[in-house]
């Protein structure tokens, strides 16, 4: 059952951002608004077009949330097996999705000050004169 499913989220994800989806799903929309008049515009008329985008949308939410959480899986996965594979990579790093935010925070800042570090250092090489 899990992976008919996983197989289903991924196609009808794939399918919804499509732009034959995209002009399909417009092209109701402007045959909807175009009834209006036909139906004078009444809570019944409303109520489709309601209903169908409430029930759409909020089973598209489980759709979409399950392709991403594979999707991020499969490229955590990755990361790890490239900062494993580097020499100089820190091990550490592995896991940090299950850091809380102070101590991602704390590294995200670190990170940022080596990078300062490097491109203060690059434009030192590059005018050497400024130093």
């Amino acid at each position: 059952m899990k992976e008919k499913f996983a197989q289903f989220a991924q196609w009808l994800s794939r399918m919804a951002g499509h732009a034959a989806t995209f002009a399909i799903v417009t092209a109701a929309i402007v045959a909807w608004a175009a009834t209006g008049p036909l139906f004078k515009f009444s809570d019944t008329w409303q109520l489709v077009v309601n209903t169908a985008t409430s029930v759409v949308t909020f089973l598209m939410v489980f759709i979409i949330q399950n392709t991403q959480n594979r999707d991020t899986a499969a490229l955590q996965i990755k990361l790890d097996e490239l900062i494993r594979a580097s020499a100089k990579a820190q091990n550490v790093l592995l896991d940090l999705e299950h850091l809380d935010d102070e101590a991602l925070e704390k590294m995200r800042k670190q990170y940022q000050a080596l990078a300062h570090e490097a491109r203060s250092g690059k434009k030192q090489q590059e005018n050497p004169a400024r130093g």
